[in-house]
């Protein structure tokens, strides 16, 4: 990326500022990033966390499956999934704030008894299941926001930080080179006047 600047001091001025502002930043923008790249972690490892609950409650219920034939299965269903969002590393975030299941009235006494646990157990199941779901988006979103924000990082630090200082380098250069020629054209003028004063003498 190119830098556009001129050679004067207005222009110094900015780039100075343009400068100042990138430097300020980027140790925040490093922060964010090692935090982020942690928040991927946690939330990662917390969704398979949630993954391996439900197959080992999944399996823990095996010895039931012959039962489950007579379950009714539109007994219960997931009706909503109220979310809510947390800030994390300042990043909008999905967090599982309550699942609405829908439980069909039956009766008790002309079903099987434990179908109230295979309701709960079911609840349980589904549970997991989401918030697991929910902590993958929630991984996802972080991940985007780390990858942008090692984007940043790498352009203020490989990119622009270096491309203003070599413009500021450059300025100076050239105003310092604008200085001397100014100040031998103006000791030539001197020492002609000079001459030209003896010489009328």
């Amino acid at each position: 990326m190119a830098i556009k600047f001129q050679y004067n001091k207005t222009s110094l001025n900015n780039l100075n500022k343009q400068l100042k502002v990138r430097k300020n930043a980027l140790p925040t923008l490093k922060n964010k990033e090692s935090a982020l790249r942690v928040e991927v972690k946690n939330a990662k490892k917390r969704s398979e966390e949630l993954i391996q609950q439900l197959e080992n409650t999944i399996k823990s219920y095996d010895y039931l499956a012959p039962m489950w034939n007579e379950f009714e299965h539109n007994l219960i269903s997931v009706k909503d999934v109220n979310l809510k969002t947390e800030k994390v590393a300042g990043i909008k975030t999905p967090a599982v704030d309550n699942i609405v299941f829908d439980i069909e009235d039956f009766d008790l006494f002309n079903k099987p008894l434990w179908f109230a646990d295979g309701v709960s157990i079911l609840k349980q199941m589904a549970s997991l299941g989401i918030e697991s779901e929910v902590y993958r988006e929630k991984m996802r979103i972080l991940d985007y926001s780390r990858k942008k924000t090692t984007q940043k990082v790498n352009l203020y630090e490989k990119v622009q930080i270096p491309g203003y200082m070599e413009a500021i380098r450059k300025i100076k250069r050239y105003m310092e080179d604008e200085e001397n020629l100014s100040k031998a054209s103006q000791k030539i003028v001197k020492e002609r006047h000079s001459a030209e004063e003896e010489e009328s003498v």
